[in-house]
């Protein structure tokens, strides 16, 4: 049907057919995944920021389109997993930006908020590659602000968009040699497409209320499981436990709390809707407010735009809080928690909490003279925290005994999203915060976090790529080091890892010159496919061969949930022959979809 303009209403609809699109296809955008392993998922990852969008959406949408992009972009930006979900995210950012002050939007100015969404995503990514999404959206939105110029109609620009979309999508063939040799398109671009043929869909067509909320059912349908946050809350205790190899599982936080402890008792958590209220129009003066929270709260979180402002605070004067947020606008969407009765409640509620371990028994205590004595107080702030993504058991623990304070579980078949690590982030007390990522698909998402943190935390994101440059990157983590050292030691340290991985083949293709059937093992070198066989010891032969070079190296091997002793007894052997003068160290990773990962050290 014919369109003149798009308002608030349309805009939720297409953003609800879009999404359903892209459900309906997932697996589809899984499968083009350039390595035939099991881990392709960069459908799920756009589904999932997309159903984040659309949670928002459900939850508090406007019939104004400035307001319905801004609502859609805010829960995209929360919920986007992955380096396909982060780039979408920022498309929508930059959309919604341009879209703000409007109450709907003609063709011309819907083709300027497209390209506004490209510059945006461009400026996100350190290192844009060609013919990816990126170049899909850039492309079509291009198109769009030519063929604004020709129509008045948004439905017929949204065919022109959607087509120059599919055009590029089969060029990105020809823009990365990779994906013509695997005869797929990029998968990334394909989920913008299904999303675009959705958008299409809905302007031709239309919609009813009911179809709408069958949407919003499918949407849901079938989500995976959301990683969890495990791990302690309190980094200068879990330093402590980790320094004692003997001590395997940290204790819970509650153990080493007293309820009376807890200052800053109540936990807020509220919006600030810039455009309601009598004071409205006020000059909001952020570092002004964060100090004036920060008089009878911690755990600070502000994150301000025009129109409304999120804020995060444990506090133990709530309706000072309440009377400072009304100068700005009309509060919305309160949560406040009172964190002693939440304590009360888990105490009652049997929590089996035994007396901590006196990690220093053994040693010799001077006696302390009374007149010269510093009590600590109850509650300190550590100098430093570490998060980690992880994903197995066994890795977890390894990375609780270098030290990491928080585990993200996550990894190569589910990605954290960037609220995943806001939350991370907000649950520790430390003033300077590492997060290693350890898998490549993860560090945007780690990234976009500590952007949206920066005015009240200090992150440091550590680009590591692998688990075994996180194991080595915080293994090279000192306590007792500035910032600027222990970002440069904890980054160099990833150059000196050699990684490796060996999993199924899920379908036959031919990379490097290799061929590759469905079913047989392959070995995965810094990410580069150097070996495949039918058997699992030759494929872990064939790959460790060409990562250790001198036969002096540390070679350090975790074993996956699916691997059995047989084979890990005979590679153990077989590594000891062959490299004498290696030293081997073999951990129960427990990982999924990877039998085995291998790290050389020199």
């Amino acid at each position: 049907m014919s369109k003149r303009s798009l308002n608030g209403t349309d805009f939720t609809a297409m953003v609800l057919a879009g999404a359903e699109r892209l459900h309906q296809h997932a697996e589809h955008v899984n499968s083009l995944n350039v390595f035939p392993v099991p881990d392709g998922d960069t459908g799920t990852n756009m589904n999932l920021t997309m159903t984040a969008g659309v949670n928002e959406l459900k939850r508090s949408s406007s019939p104004m389109i400035g307001q319905a992009a801004t609502i859609l972009s805010k829960g995209l930006l929360m919920g986007a997993r992955g380096n396909s979900g982060v780039i979408l995210s920022q498309l929508f950012r930059g959309f919604s930006r341009a879209a703000a002050s409007r109450d709907e939007l003609n063709a011309a100015q819907f083709a300027a908020a497209l390209q506004n969404g490209v510059e945006t995503a461009y400026k996100a990514v350190v290192k844009p590659v060609e013919g990816t999404i990126l170049t899909v959206a850039k492309e079509a939105a291009k198109h769009a602000t030519y063929y604004a110029r020709r129509t008045t109609d948004i439905t017929e620009l949204m065919g022109e968009v959607l087509r120059r979309a599919q055009e590029t999508l089969a060029q990105t063939q020809e823009m990365l040699p990779v994906l013509k040799q695997v005869g797929v398109v990029d998968s990334g671009g394909q989920g913008l497409v299904y999303i675009y043929e959705g958008f299409y869909a809905y302007l031709q067509n239309g919609t009813t209320a009911t179809s709408t909320e069958q949407t919003f059912a499918a949407v849901h349908t079938g989500q995976a499981m959301q990683p969890g946050i495990t791990g302690t809350s309190n980094p200068a205790s879990a330093s402590a436990v980790a320094q004692n190899p003997a001590f395997d599982t940290p204790m819970p936080a509650q153990a080493r709390l007293e309820t009376e402890d807890i200052e800053f008792l109540y936990d807020m958590e509220f919006f600030i809707n810039r455009q309601l209220g009598q004071n409205r129009n006020v000059r909001f003066e952020e570092e002004k407010f964060r100090q004036a929270l920060a008089v009878n709260g911690d755990s600070i979180i502000v994150i301000a735009d025009d129109e409304v402002i999120k804020v995060h605070v444990h506090s133990k004067a709530p309706g000072e809080v309440l009377n400072l947020a009304l100068q700005y606008g009309e509060i919305t969407q309160i949560h406040i928690l009172n964190m002693r009765e939440q304590h009360r409640d888990l105490l009652s509620a049997g929590l089996d909490i035994a007396p901590p371990p006196d990690l220093f028994a053994d040693i010799p205590q001077e006696p302390l003279d009374p007149q010269t004595a510093a009590v600590p107080p109850a509650e300190e702030v550590a100098a430093y925290g570490l998060i980690a993504v992880s994903s197995g058991d066994g890795i977890s623990e390894i990375f609780r005994s270098l030290g990491v304070d928080t585990i993200l579980a996550g990894g190569q078949t589910m990605n954290p999203s960037t609220e995943d690590f806001v939350k991370a982030v907000e649950n520790l007390s430390a003033r300077h915060i590492f997060i290693l990522p350890n898998n490549s698909n993860i560090v945007l998402a780690a990234q976009q976090a500590r952007d949206l943190l920066e005015d009240s935390r200090q992150i440091t994101v550590i680009p590591s790529k692998s688990i075994p440059q996180g194991i080595a990157s915080a293994f090279a983590f000192q306590e007792d080091e500035s910032v600027d050292m222990n970002e440069s030691n904890m980054t160099e340290a990833l150059n000196h890892v050699k990684s490796g991985q060996v999993t199924v083949a899920v379908r036959d293709t031919t990379m490097e010159n290799i061929d590759i059937k469905e079913g047989h093992y392959i070995g995965i070198y810094n990410s580069k496919i150097v070996a495949t066989a039918p058997a699992l010891l030759q494929t872990c032969q064939e790959l460790l061969s060409s990562m250790i070079e001198d036969g002096q190296e540390v070679v350090t091997v975790l074993v996956g949930s699916e691997a059995n002793d047989a084979d890990t007894t005979a590679l153990a052997s077989w590594i000891s022959e062959t490299y004498p003068d290696a030293e081997v160290e073999i951990h129960e990773g427990d990982q999924p979809v990877y039998h085995y990962l291998f790290s050389v050290e020199s």
